[in-house]
């Protein structure tokens, strides 16, 4: 299969269903006030038009590079879109940025222009960064942003008629997307729309999505996992996409997208895994599935809850999970997908095949992806959907890509005689301990495997034993606050590394545990 010539870009797409399916609903919009906003392709490409007309009136320096703040909103993906309408490349930022972070890449990508968007300081960073953001840049505020003082998208579409939009080269630049920086400054990943266009094109091969699907959007579309797998794919494909509007009311909106796709992170799943078996205990739900006339009404009944009844392909990705929770899923007749990419290749690199999957594995190679362990254990990668380079850092671009154009993953892997990968740890997580003698955290990391637990990591750099730091999922810490007995919890810790340690040579058993209060910004090996 090849990209459809007719949908070769994300803007090419844009104009194609709203010549095709103008009238179909593209974008579904919870409000704060409870009410909802559908919009059809061709409203969707009436104001993508108007607002291209606004940005050519601006008279910015041809291909500029244009800003995108704030959480996941229908009104990101048209402001993706005019950008890209008008001729320039779009740079999102993620709301959860410091102050600090927000303005290095404003500075850095050399952003003309900012597009904010729904934002509230509560669960993101605005309050800092609005601290942050020049003076002199200027600022459209999009649905829902905390800006009351800039031109407002909806009045700026209704100043304007549709400009004709200037549909792109596939080979040219189409945004520059800034990793976390959670191993120094963020560096600016620039992708080309033909690379953006053809994971989707991969992924129409394993999971053959249509028009009639549905998607909710609620990781950050800042990210190129989200940006792949819901923004370039419902605009590949046609299909409809749902919006969170807080984490309130998630449930509420998962209720109403009833995904035939979903894809999420292994914290949402451990979440929802959670919230069942408070209700359904384990020991009742095997008593129950035990019974061949109640087990398939009990499943649906589950799936339904959690809005996944008409789930056909469910992916999980970014963190390992449990064998554990990946079998519980699998009982229910959701078969959990696991998938592996970097922002480097827009996402795109391996995934595991209905029907085929192997836990403790990623998957395979996506359809016209290479693969191979480089010197140190390390994991390259050459993928369709690669990087053309890092933004103004040409040093640091042949650093990470091969004189042949595989991309040094940073990640330790080991790929089996049938070509499924395994992914056993980072090349720079390794430390030594005060004998002389290296750990790979993550494989033990992985063992321990306790359903309250979210996070666990092993360190001891220079110490004479590595030891484990905990955190439990939010529910757990509530339920301890309130007065959970903790004996029964600390007996259950303690049974776990007991097994965890009994799969570890000498070196590597865990001396203690600590578990830590919340989240923190933790280095393996620190």
């Amino acid at each position: 299969m090849a990209v459809d010539p007719r949908r070769q870009t994300s803007l090419h797409c844009l104009y194609y269903w709203a010549e095709n399916s103008p009238e179909k609903t593209y974008l579904t919009q919870p409000c704060p006030d409870g009410s909802v906003e559908d919009i059809t392709w061709k409203q969707a490409a009436d104001q993508v038009s108007r607002m291209a007309a606004h940005l050519h009136s601006l008279e910015l320096p041809t291909r500029s590079n244009i800003a995108i703040l704030g959480k996941n909103s229908a009104h990101w993906i048209l402001s993706d879109l005019a950008i890209w309408a008008a001729g320039h490349v779009s740079v999102p930022l993620y709301p959860t940025l410091t102050g600090e972070a927000a303005a290095y890449v404003l500075e850095h990508s050399e952003a003309k222009l900012l597009f904010l968007g729904k934002l509230d300081g509560t669960a993101d960073g605005w309050n800092d960064i609005k601290e942050h953001i020049p003076s002199g840049l200027p600022i459209i505020s999009l649905p829902m942003s905390p800006r009351k003082d800039t031109p407002k998208w909806q009045d700026i579409i209704a100043e304007h008629e549709p400009a004709s939009p200037t549909l792109p080269d596939p080979e040219a630049l189409a945004t520059i997307v800034y990793t976390s920086g959670s191993t120094g400054r963020p560096k600016g990943v620039m992708h080309s729309f033909g690379a953006m266009m053809s994971v989707a094109d991969g992924l129409q091969q394993m999971f053959t999505a249509s028009s009639d699907d549905r998607m909710l959007s609620y990781l950050p579309l800042a990210h190129v996992a989200e940006r792949a797998a819901v923004e370039t794919q419902s605009l590949y494909f046609g299909f409809h996409v749902y919006f969170a509007n807080t984490l309130d009311t998630f449930q509420q909106d998962l209720q109403r997208a009833r995904p035939t796709l979903f894809f999420s992170v292994p914290r949402l799943w451990m979440k929802f895994y959670l919230g069942v078996n408070a209700k359904l205990p384990l020991k009742k739900q095997k008593l129950l599935f035990s019974i061949p006339f109640v087990r398939s009404m009990v499943k649906k009944k589950v799936l339904k809850q959690l809005g996944l009844d008409h789930c056909r392909a469910a992916l999980t990705g970014a963190a390992p999970l449990s064998e554990e929770i990946i079998t519980w899923y699998r009982s229910l007749g959701l078969e959990l997908l696991e998938v592996y990419g970097m922002t480097e290749n827009f996402g795109y690199s391996h995934a595991s095949r209905p029907g085929q999957a192997r836990i403790g594995y990623v998957g395979v190679t996506n359809p016209g992806v290479e693969h191979r362990i480089g010197e140190g254990g390390e994991l390259q990668v050459k993928s369709t959907g690669m990087m053309l380079g890092y933004y103004q850092n040409e040093e640091k671009t042949h650093e990470d890509v091969t004189a042949d154009g595989f991309l040094r993953t940073g990640d330790m892997g080991e790929i089996n005689a049938d070509g499924y990968l395994r992914i056993t740890g980072r090349v720079k997580d390794l430390f030594k301990t005060s004998k002389g003698k290296y750990v790979v955290p993550v494989p033990i990391e992985n063992r321990f495997n306790h359903p309250s637990v979210e996070v666990v990591c092993v360190a001891g750099s220079n110490q004479p034993q590595p030891c484990m730091m905990l955190l439990f999922s939010e529910e757990a810490r509530n339920a301890l606050a309130t007065g959970i007995s903790r004996d029964e919890v600390e007996r259950e810790l303690e049974n776990e590394l007991k097994a965890v340690n009994e799969g570890c040579e000498a070196h590597e058993k865990i001396s203690f545990v600590v578990v830590v209060k919340e989240p923190g910004p933790w280095k393996t090996g620190c």
